[in-house]
């Protein structure tokens, strides 16, 4: 008797395993709290490693270690394999190619509003030689701000922003989005708050180039999956999906969503929609965008470059210099030229 119930007690950890770690399986990846757990999957990886070492321990009783070496048994298998995953999607590229004259950079990064100053902003945009840049939870304001120091650097950019009404304090409510004026003239498509027409509690800014030439960019901002704002954020993530249907898209935000979670939302081989996810395709898809109060290999990759098939990412970098600079996001870089 005591050996069939163990066997069941294994069975039944072995399937908690593996609907935590890839709820995929089950459609669970976006229904609470499957979408919480897997979002900080280096961490689930440390959970089951430390499981398989208490297990591996007990197992010196001798009438209780064919049970915990099992137990250990499938917490190494299931810690091997989100670490697998993390190694597929890339554990750190350091470095960008040199920038061509056919290359562009886009840049993303949630400032967390007053947190980080416009000043840091602009100096790491010019830095790295950014085109598009979005900034959610970054106001007007600040974005203008931004665009005025990176023209005194040599670099002007155009400011656009989308936002709703809310209260003012709440930075959350606008999202920035800059390109230089060398792609283009750009106009952002006015939203309607809790609509079809965006993201339903934080807003995202749609910019549609004036002259028909130039990629569709989207800075994203999708609310994040708490409790109650489960319905909310899978309606943004399919929104994010139907706004890469055509063939010259750029997103670029915080999607507050792993690659997990996207699971099913894209088309083809395609991550979301049409597009893919450019720090997966140059071995930065494992590491961590969020938040910046833990290393980098063990956060949540949440912030997102994303473009259609007609853009061939070149490199990407995670900014990790900046952890100290006021946000809880790590700044996102992609370059790429045009297939």
């Amino acid at each position: 008797m005591k050996r069939v119930f163990g066997a069941l007690v294994v069975a039944l950890f072995a399937a908690a395993a593996i609907v935590v770690s890839w709820p995929e399986l089950l459609r669970l990846e976006r229904e609470f709290p499957f979408a919480q757990l897997v979002a900080l999957r280096p961490l689930l990886i440390g959970a089951f490693v430390a499981i398989a070492l208490l297990f591996l321990i007990l197992s010196l009783g001798r009438r209780i270690r064919a049970f915990c070496l099992w137990i250990t048994l499938v917490s190494l298998v299931a810690a091997a394999g989100g670490a697998g995953t993390l190694a597929l999607r890339g554990l750190g590229a350091e470095t960008l190619p040199p920038k061509t004259d056919d290359s562009i950079r886009v840049m993303t990064w949630n400032t967390a509003g007053p947190a980080t100053d416009a000043q840091t902003i602009a100096e790491t945009a010019v830095a790295m030689q950014a085109d598009i840049v979005a900034l959610p939870e970054t106001t007007m304001d600040t974005g203008r701000a931004v665009a005025v120091a990176m023209r005194e650097r040599g670099r002007p950019m155009w400011a656009h922003v989308d936002s709703y009404e809310g209260p003012d304090s709440w930075d959350a409510n606008s999202t920035a989005l800059l390109i230089s004026p060398e792609l283009g003239d750009y106009s952002v498509i006015e939203s309607e708050a809790r609509g079809t027409t965006n993201t339903t509690i934080v807003p995202s800014a749609v910019a549609m180039p004036v002259d028909g030439d130039g990629p569709v960019v989207v800075a994203v901002h999708a609310v994040a999956p708490r409790p109650d704002e489960m319905a909310s954020w899978r309606s943004d993530l399919q929104w994010l999906a139907d706004q890469c249907a055509t063939d010259d898209v750029i997103m670029a935000g915080d999607f507050n969503a792993t690659l997990d979670h996207m699971a099913r939302l894209g088309i083809d081989d395609a991550d979301l929609g049409r597009c893919h996810d450019a720090a997966r395709s140059t071995g930065n898809g494992g590491i961590g965008t969020w938040p910046t109060d833990v290393p980098a290999p063990l956060g949540a990759p949440i912030d997102h470059i994303m473009a259609t098939a007609s853009w061939k990412p070149e490199g990407s970098v995670v900014i990790s210099s900046l952890d100290d600079s006021g946000s809880d996001h790590r700044p996102l870089v992609v370059q790429y030229t045009r297939r």
